[in-house]
């Protein structure tokens, strides 16, 4: 039985070590006691109210425009009143920032101590121990597990104190390969609580990719389960991790949780964990952990094919994570939080875990697919959970676009408030569906542009004045100290409306990246050195005539077609506006005369009666009607699915490979969902080709 469902008696409110170290925190900022929805409880009386122009205070109710011109003007006051505020701290912080982005140098709240899993569950416990924080959402529908606040800072504890008499402390790094679970956020909470650095890794990527992660962070420990359980499949997590293990002289010890029943094989370095964690107190103090320390890393892909640990540190991190949970989202008390994103990406360290639960709010662990065992999977889920905010990806939105709309209309939805979008640009035709179709409409729809580098949403619709429009299809406005600028090819700012460059930002704000780990000159030439003295986000961004930015897609996905630069992403939202058309992936390739040209893969709805090359004829006219001749793709491959990750991210260099006929090199196909579909693209194409070739000899 998981432990997490196991209930015990609350604590003392007023004994024990999570008192003690609650009432020895204190409020930073020269005479400031914070009084808003963060501050720490105490046994001492009630602090006084805080001084004007404190975030509880004054700045709170500013109107969206001045407060977002006090973001960018000051900063420091901005940024400083919200931390006081919203964290719980240890030590008060001397200095609101120190940062020079041309060489990457960017500390936030500094001289500042504090524990970010006492701002995620002990502050909480206090006010509603039995306020439930998680709800697991497992494989089976109907078979959810709820887990309250009281009970994930015990198991919290019990598997802090397991990983601390096994010899990991402060400083050491964890590797968390482990599915959507209680047991992996509490993995995670339990490092943040002794400060252990924890990098989680995705439970999907192959024993060659967790183990050079896990050599790159020379991790001491490794978390992982006996299996996991997605969409009615098994996978073997424990084999994974021993055979990368055996090429990690750094790891000391693997702890193994049980999510089925299926017996595991243990080795010399296995720990059963739950078997373990029951002899553990449930408390466990928290460590009293600098600011600029680091609370974890996340690998994400690098142009040179290397992945890049990225580092996110205490403070500014949790703050602006908690900040654009609960304003971007809308997010009110009682709400149930439900982004469906997996642990083993920033969305769901943002969104799933750190932001929520910072808030005091209920989150939804989604472990299953949108489509098992039916294509309303999502819905049923909604109808059920009764979730208020719904955070999904436009992959998984496009896939659901293919089926009938009744999969989302037998289901009640009217607990939904808020639709959210995340991982890349959603084209129109999702957008519309998901506003209309789930949304009825009524619900604000936020596609929100962020990345794994800048900690949390960046730009995004919300908030807003109250009234403002929300435009489809489009991020829209920056988040409070967000300034967007749009460089030219020359390195120059571009000033005025209807213009487009690559998306850059001017000044440091407290979620950002610090580096990549063991590699901070990398971190320097990847993200500073292109514009010296702004952070380059390597995508590129499209500002209205209203003043509104629309995210262009990679830089590294421009093609130039005779002189022409053409986003690719521009070509597939012309191209999936469609209606046989919900899905088509655009890459560039060679050509001998206009340089480069665009190849479409194009996925078209099952049942359809249409002929196939009219729907090609079709696009052809659509594109060149939306963008320009030009654009028009050379060619158009009908697949019937795309290679995807687990993340339902696109492997475009796949792609690319096919097209160019260099598929003798695949690189690493680990992270693909279903590798089979490389199989059946690369017939395609040779179909495709053959067909070609035929014409070309026809008209000779």
């Amino acid at each position: 039985m998981c432990l997490l469902r196991i209930n015990m008696a609350a604590p003392s409110s007023r004994s024990g070590l999570l008192w003690t170290l609650l009432s020895r925190c204190r409020t930073p900022g020269p005479g400031r006691t914070g009084t808003g929805p963060g501050r720490c409880l105490s046994s001492l009386p009630p602090p006084p109210l805080p001084p004007p122009g404190t975030w509880s205070s004054e700045l709170s109710r500013l109107p969206h425009r001045d407060l977002y011109r006090l973001s960018v003007t000051d900063p420091d006051r901005f940024w400083g009143s919200a931390a006081a505020d919203r964290l719980c701290w240890v030590e008060p912080y001397q200095q609101v920032r120190d940062c020079e982005l041309s060489s990457g140098r960017i500390s936030w709240f500094l001289g500042g101590k504090l524990n970010v899993s006492v701002n995620c569950l002990d502050v909480h416990v206090e006010k509603h121990p039995d306020r439930v924080a998680l709800i697991w959402e497992r494989d089976e529908p109907g078979t959810e597990v709820k887990v309250t606040y009281r009970e994930l800072l015990e198991t919290t504890c019990r598997l802090a104190n397991t990983l601390k008499s096994h010899g990991v402390h402060k400083g050491d790094t964890v590797a968390i390969y482990m599915p959507v679970s209680p047991i992996a956020v509490a993995a995670m909470l339990a490092c943040a609580r002794i400060g252990a650095v924890h990098t989680v890794v995705f439970a999907g990527f192959s024993s060659e990719a967790l183990a050079g992660r896990i050599q790159d962070a020379q991790c001491k420990a490794v978390l992982t389960c006996n299996q996991g359980v997605r969409g009615g499949r098994l996978m073997d997590l424990k084999s994974t991790v021993d055979a990368a293990v055996k090429s990690c002289p750094s790891v000391q010890h693997v702890f193994v949780s049980q999510r089925t029943d299926s017996p595991t094989a243990m080795g010399a370095l296995d720990v059963p964990l739950e078997e373990v964690m029951s002899s553990q107190p449930a408390i466990c103090p928290a460590e009293p952990l600098d600011s600029e320390d680091i609370l974890f890393l996340l690998y994400t892909s690098g142009s040179t094919g290397k992945p890049k640990g990225i580092v996110h540190t205490q403070a500014g991190y949790l703050l602006y994570a908690s900040m654009t949970h609960q304003l971007v989202f809308d997010h009110r008390d009682g709400d149930v939080f439900g982004c469906m994103a997996d642990i083993g990406w920033i969305t769901g360290h943002s969104y799933v875990v750190y932001g929520p639960l910072s808030n005091g709010a209920t989150s939804v662990l989604f472990e299953s697919t949108p489509v098992y065992p039916n294509p309303g999977r999502y819905w049923e889920t909604v109808q059920r959970l009764r979730i208020s905010q719904f955070y999904g990806a436009p992959t998984a939105l496009r896939l659901l676009l293919k089926y009938d709309d009744s999969w989302v209309k037998k289901f009640d939805r009217s607990s939904l408030r808020t639709l959210g979008s995340v991982g890349e640009p959603i084209n129109h035709e999702a957008w519309h569906w998901f506003h209309s179709v789930v949304g009825e409409g009524r619900c604000p729809l936020v596609d929100t542009w962020w990345q794994t580098e800048t900690g949390g949403v960046c730009i995004a619709p919300r908030p807003a004045e109250k009234g403002a429009p929300i435009l489809p299809a489009m991020a829209m406005r920056p988040f409070f100290g967000i300034q967007p600028v749009l460089m030219d090819d020359k390195g120059e700012p571009i000033s005025g409306v209807s213009v487009g460059g690559a998306l850059c930002i001017s000044q440091p704000w407290p979620g950002m990246a610090r580096s990549i780990y063991g590699d901070h000159q990398r971190f320097v030439d990847a993200y500073f050195k292109p514009y010296p003295g702004f952070y380059f986000s390597g995508d590129g961004a499209y500002r209205s005539e209203d003043g509104y930015y629309q995210i262009t897609g990679r830089m590294d996905d421009v093609i130039n077609v005779s002189g022409h630069r053409l986003g690719t992403a521009e070509i597939e939202d012309a191209l999936d506006e469609h209606p046989a058309v919900p899905e088509t992936a655009v890459i560039g390739i060679q050509h001998d005369i206009k340089g480069e040209v665009p190849f479409a893969f194009v996925v078209l709805k099952d049942g359809l009666h249409d002929d196939p090359l009219v729907i090609l004829q079709q696009l052809r006219d659509l594109v060149a009607a939306k963008i320009a001749k030009y654009a028009v793709p050379e060619h158009f491959l009908v697949v019937k699915r795309l290679p995807k990750t687990r993340s339902g991210k696109i492997m475009r260099r796949i792609l690319r490979k096919v097209a160019m006929e260099t598929t003798g090199d695949l690189g690493d196909v680990s992270t693909l969902d279903d590798p089979s579909v490389v199989k059946e693209i690369v017939e395609a194409h040779e179909q495709y080709r053959k067909q070609r070739e035929e014409e070309e000899e026809k008209k000779k």
